[in-house]
């Protein structure tokens, strides 16, 4: 075997332990008993240290230097594997174990702050991850921005400041139709009480109509609905609520979208660097492409009110043109995960900042709950009820995800290249569409960026399938016209 073909061998071996420590963190979400959180933080542990080590072997660093790449597809796997060790190298082992002990059990411990409302139960945990990332951060960056460092475990080749520029020439626009919209009335909303029951199944109907492949995944219910996994084995989570099944089905629309990316990469690719998503940037733009331009569309959402009407009977809307204004009515909220289309983005900048801030030491953990209320005043208008509505609510910052949550706008930012591009190659996608038909637009996505894996940069990944340079102004369009159409502006 040349030195090429020993390291990809190795590789894949790599790879299947780390399918194997995704999946106990599935488990770990859905079905693990609440008792066995603390060993699960050893076992996970274990096998990071086991992952580490492997990652940052010196046999890696001269297979590295004697690999001749035989084509493009192998000297894209050399620029990863050597992403991967050169990462690896820079973070001692017992640090990379002890963050994995440390947020394996910060995540019960989120959970159950989330559940009580109590911050400062939450708070001592929240601080020794902090202080872990600010110690991984600083070995990676070198002296550099921290907080560029971890950017780069999400957006390969994206800098904090760029990350500001966009945000800082999308917010004044935003917050203007923003404006201009909750000044107009709101859509009549949903009435009623929803099977939950009911709504699993007709989730499971939307995963498939969206080309979710169910003999290589599953739908399961979680707090946080997530997609697991890549290959052969991707799986999403959903969750319900009797009074607002639109959580459910969007939710799980949005996750399809990032397991539908996994399941259609090239087979070729099957456990090696280049068989996962690129980027979570890249990523969100196919969960939010599914998600907003594909399922709130007026076509899509057409065939959605048919769905419900068969299975929930009346709730409360008159027609598919009144579904469809429910269905992206504007309204005030705490959630992200819950926003419209048009506020989300809000939600997404204001933790970048707070969390760009805490990476950076010019916030404390200590501070951060009345940091972040005073910040959603400004930025929303009204205070936080709750810390489950406010600094409590989301999983990420319990396990060590810092550097994630710009990626959430980024992909909006992709997501509106590529619609603007579909609409350009295939002009009757409402036709399909109002049949419940998402297979023209899927398709379409899988061929032009999702069968390429991590064979390309995020920009390049973006640039080959939308035909244009990352930009924000698509997006902006698309956002403008279709509010502008519903709230008759």
């Amino acid at each position: 075997m040349t030195a090429f073909e020993q390291l990809m061998a190795y590789e894949r071996d790599t790879q299947a332990l780390a399918q194997i420590s995704g999946r106990l963190g599935w488990d770990q979400e859905t079905m693990m008993p609440r008792g066995a959180a603390s060993q699960r933080g050893t076992e996970m542990a274990a096998l990071e240290a086991v992952l580490h080590a492997r990652r940052s072997a010196p046999q890696v660093g001269e297979w590295l230097e004697a690999a001749k790449a035989p084509d493009e597809v192998g000297a894209a796997h050399l620029r990863e594997i050597r992403r991967s060790y050169e990462r690896a190298i820079k973070v001692p082992a017992d640090l990379a174990k002890q963050l994995a002990q440390v947020t394996s059990e910060a995540q019960g411990k989120w959970a159950q702050a989330r559940a009580d409302e109590d911050v400062a139960a939450f708070v001592p945990v929240l601080e020794e991850v902090v202080a872990l990332k600010r110690q991984e951060a600083g070995a990676l960056a070198q002296g550099g921005d921290l907080y560029d460092a971890l950017v780069a475990d999400y957006e390969q080749g994206t800098t904090s400041s760029e990350i500001a520029e966009i945000f800082d020439a999308m917010r004044p626009a935003l917050v203007d139709l923003r404006a201009r919209v909750l000044d107009r009335p709101a859509p009549k909303g949903l009435e009623g009480t929803f099977d939950e029951a009911e709504q699993m199944k007709l989730a499971r109907k939307l995963a498939r109509a969206f080309g979710y492949n169910m003999a290589h995944g599953r739908v399961d219910k979680a707090v946080h609905p997530f997609s697991s996994g890549s290959g052969l084995d991707v799986r999403i989570t959903t969750r319900t609520s009797e009074s607002d099944p639109f959580n459910c089905f969007y939710s799980t629309i949005h996750e399809v979208g990032h397991a539908a990316y996994e399941q259609n990469i090239s087979r070729d690719y099957l456990l090696t660097p280049l068989g996962r998503g690129v980027s979570m940037g890249v990523h969100e733009s196919q969960s939010r492409i599914y998600e907003n331009q594909l399922g709130r569309s007026r076509a899509f959402t057409g065939w959605l009110f048919d769905q419900m009407k068969e299975r929930f009977g009346d709730f409360g809307i008159a027609d598919a043109d009144a579904f469809y204004a429910a269905v992206n009515r504007v309204h005030n909220g705490y959630i992200r995960t819950e926003a419209d289309e048009l506020q989300y983005n809000l939600h997404v900048m204001l933790r970048f900042d707070l969390e760009r801030a805490l990476m950076q030491g010019d916030l404390e953990v200590s501070d951060l709950e009345a940091a972040w209320n005073d910040r959603f005043n400004a930025d929303f208008g009204y205070a936080v009820d709750k810390p489950s509505n406010g600094c409590l609510q989301d999983v990420h910052w319990s396990v060590g995800l810092f550097g994630y949550f710009p990626t959430y706008s980024l992909g909006n930012v992709y997501a509106g290249c590529l619609h603007e591009a579909l609409r350009r190659d295939v002009p009757d996608l409402d036709h399909h569409l109002a049949k419940g038909d998402t297979s023209a637009a899927t398709g379409w996505l899988g061929d032009r960026l999702q069968r390429h894996g991590g064979l390309r940069s995020p920009r390049e990944t973006i640039s080959q399938a939308a035909g244009m340079e990352p930009d924000h102004t698509p997006l902006i369009t698309y956002l403008d016209e279709k509010f502008s159409s519903i709230y008759q502006l």
